[in-house]
């Protein structure tokens, strides 16, 4: 009887379960609107006037809205406006071709298009495809100098398909940009207003906007994946704003725009082993761009600033050898003698921290705004000496092709052993050692597998320093790595440069 009671309740467990589920079924079935508050905001204001808005009727995806926060526009909206700014360059050069080997298999119809046609040498003519940005409304044009470099002949078609011609202002290769100026009917012209590239942080949705592959004006949309990169090794002064648009080749010179409608860059490459897009892209920094441009209309170059000095990075053996606290900064290895950064007070040996007041964290960063700030202006530069912060007050030159410019010493191919000897001039003929190098002591062969091998040291370098004391003989040079306990800070000469090594570390 228990078990009949106990199974009697179950099935009215079941049954009232059913019917529950119906019911709620039932009700969801009824057709209802989801009401939320939307707040309309005024300016000064940030107090939420409720209104009812059924979703699902939202005119456009609401992620499109995400741009209208401040502008009142939707993705759309910005993409549509920026295109009427973004015009397709292309240039035209003569080569000079080579040519190509005869094959027999060349003259197999079947086969050609695999071993090409013959090529003939002589000079041929070469066309380019890439982009630019309207920046004025009577035809000045910023693109990638890459885009028109060696131009006999630069066509412009706008995105209301005038075609019209144009001609070079000015060029900037170190910076990879050009500024150009269009001929012919420019009424109607939309140029693109300039955004602030520094207020941009890490996610901010950007569009990039060009014509990937000479296929007509394409819009992309991204992130902003990374800040500041420098040393990626495609231009001499690097800031790039990285993004996951996607960049395609003809993309080069077209806009990067932040979501109120605003150029905050000039895509310029991107990193890939296939040649096409694979999310890592890189722009030029409006902040960057636009004195540059100025630079070029009103001088048709660019006056940069000039310290004179080598620099490197500093590395964690570097931080063990000179009693640093971290890797922040770049190091100062060499300082020309009567340049601006001698007559300013700094030394080899400095640790720049900070340029006007801004952090200066890698080599890039250094070179970039030591020549931003441009010839015979005067900047406050902060550097770690003797474990003290010293401000110094340094009226940069003009870096000229002449002059040494900032550069970055880079690690070289591992050698080892050491052989030391004196400074004489068979020496200086075997190794081409300048006569501005007067003390030191030759390293003449690097044995593998030696200390010295992984502190980098090659056959030629000129041992000038050891703890920062200078170094006359062979015998010293050991008693004083022996009182070191093997490890020691080394100053040597490379060819023209100065660099620290850290020895035995």
């Amino acid at each position: 009887m228990n078990r009949k009671n106990r199974m009697f309740e179950k099935s009215l467990t079941l049954l009232a379960g059913i019917l529950m589920g119906g019911l709620w079924a039932l009700a969801c079935a009824q057709p209802q609107v989801l009401e939320v508050a939307v707040g309309k905001l005024t300016p000064g204001s940030l107090q939420a006037e409720p209104s009812k808005v059924a979703l699902g009727v939202l005119p456009h995806p609401a992620f499109a809205h995400a741009a209208g926060a401040s502008t009142g526009k939707s993705i759309a909206d910005i993409a549509q406006q920026t295109i009427k700014s973004v015009v397709s360059v292309a240039s035209t050069k003569m080569v000079l071709s080579k040519g190509t080997a005869m094959s027999p298999f060349r003259e197999e119809p079947m086969l050609r298009r695999f071993f090409g046609p013959p090529g003939p040498s002589g000079p041929r003519q070469q066309r380019g495809l890439g982009s630019g940005v309207l920046v004025t409304d009577d035809g000045i044009v910023l693109t990638n100098n890459h885009v028109v470099e060696g131009a006999e002949k630069i066509r412009v078609t706008t995105s209301d398909g005038r075609e019209l011609d144009a001609e070079i202002v000015g060029t900037d290769p170190k910076s990879d940009l050009a500024v150009l100026r269009l001929k012919g009917d420019l009424k109607g012209l939309v140029p693109l207003p300039f955004g602030d590239s520094a207020r941009l942080r890490l996610g901010d949705v950007v569009l990039a906007v060009g014509n990937p592959f000479g296929i007509g004006q394409t819009v992309t949309m991204g992130i902003v994946s990374a800040k500041g990169r420098a040393d990626v090794g495609i231009t001499h002064y690097e800031d790039f704003i990285q993004t996951d648009a996607a960049i395609n080749p003809g993309n080069s010179g077209g806009a990067l725009v932040d979501m109120e409608g605003r150029l905050v860059g000039i895509n310029t490459a991107i990193l890939s082993r296939t040649g096409g897009n694979q999310g890592i892209g890189f722009a030029i920094p409006s902040n960057m761009a636009r004195p540059i441009q100025d630079a070029l209309l009103k001088h048709g170059r660019v006056a940069r600033g000039w310290l004179g000095i080598a620099i490197q990075p500093i590395t964690a053996e570097l931080v063990k050898a000179m009693g640093l606290d971290s890797k922040r900064g770049v190091l100062v290895s060499q300082v020309s003698p009567e340049s601006p950064a001698s007559r300013g007070g700094m030394k080899s040996g400095d640790v720049v921290t900070s340029v006007g007041g801004t952090a200066t964290d890698t080599v890039g960063q250094l070179q970039n705004r030591v020549a931003a700030t441009g010839a015979g202006k005067t900047v406050s530069i902060s550097v770690l000496r003797g474990g003290k912060t010293q401000r110094l007050s340094v009226s940069l030159g003009e870096l000229k092709a002449e002059k040494p410019s900032l550069s970055s010493v880079r690690q070289g191919p591992a050698g080892e052993g050491l052989r030391l000897g004196a400074l004489g001039a068979k020496a200086r003929q075997r190794f081409s050692i300048p006569d501005s190098v007067q003390r030191g002591l030759v390293v003449e062969a690097v044995q593998p597998g030696s200390l010295a091998s992984k502190a980098g040291l090659r056959s030629g370098d000129v041992i000038v320093k050891i703890n920062r004391k200078a170094v006359g003989s062979v015998s010293r040079f050991r008693a004083a790595l022996h009182a070191a306990g093997g490890k020691a800070l080394l100053l040597i000469r490379r060819g023209r440069e100065s660099r620290f090594v850290a020895f035995g570390y």
